[in-house]
């Protein structure tokens, strides 16, 4: 059987090419296998030497909330130049990895050009890969903690950078009094993390207690009753009407 005749056999045959762990699906014209990590390397193999995928095309990964890592090998089986031959066949190999351990063995022994592929997914992920015989930073500057590509890693360009926009109330020329500063979903309190870190005065909340509270209650209070009489005497009016 020829590695093409292999392919089209997909994905109904997964279990005995690729294992009985194995499950796939076909969407939008890409077959994707999944397999336990432990069937990683031997899953690569196969799609390399079972299905003619002899061209590696990227490695990377997805956090899933709740689910770990999910690492992805997207592979290509190429016409045979000498001749008109099938169309390009691509393939998705892919495994989860658990966010405790998130470790899998390289892929560089069975495609050397995964190595770049795994050093940015360790770099942006903090996936391990064992074996890989330079696991170093790629891509980030010397020192950056942290893996940026996690759905956990702290937003925090706003409080490493203040924003070079409009200038807010209170600030430099403007007139009225400083508002709160709102921050974006997932960026701390500058107080509490980044280069301000214990440096920012600490805003004690007001309360009924000292009276401000109240008058900012009685004041939202009495805007609710303006805007309520309001509505009311419209209801009315066009009752009439």
């Amino acid at each position: 059987m020829t590695a093409a005749e292999s392919y089209d056999r997909l994905p109904d045959a997964v279990t005995e090419i690729f294992g009985e762990d194995a499950t796939a699906e076909q969407a939008y014209d890409l077959l994707t296998v999944d397999v336990p990590p432990a069937s990683w390397i031997a899953a690569l193999e196969t799609a390399r030497d079972g299905l003619g995928c002899t061209y590696f095309d990227w490695l990377s990964a997805v956090d899933e909330p709740g689910t770990g890592f999910r690492v992805c090998a997207h592979l290509a089986a190429l016409p045979d130049r000498s001749g008109p031959g099938p169309a390009v066949r691509r393939l998705l190999v892919r495994t989860t990895v658990p966010h405790e351990e998130a470790v899998l063995p390289s892929a560089i022994g069975v495609f050397a050009g995964a190595a770049w592929h795994e050093r940015e997914t360790h770099e942006m992920f903090g996936i391990g890969f064992d074996g890989h015989p330079h696991l170093v930073p790629l891509l980030l500057p010397e020192g950056f903690e942290g893996h940026p590509l996690r759905k956990d890693f702290v937003l925090a360009a706003r409080v490493a950078k203040a924003w070079p926009g409009a200038k807010e109330p209170g600030e430099s020329e403007h007139g009225g009094p400083k508002r709160r500063t709102m921050l974006p979903p997932g960026v701390p309190d500058p107080n509490e993390w980044g280069p301000l870190k214990g440096q920012q005065p600490v805003v004690a909340p007001t309360t009924g207690a000292d009276g401000a509270g109240g008058v900012d209650a009685g004041a939202a209070g009495a805007d609710t009753g303006a805007a309520g009489t309001a509505r009311r005497t419209r209801t009315a009016s066009q009752g009439s009407a």
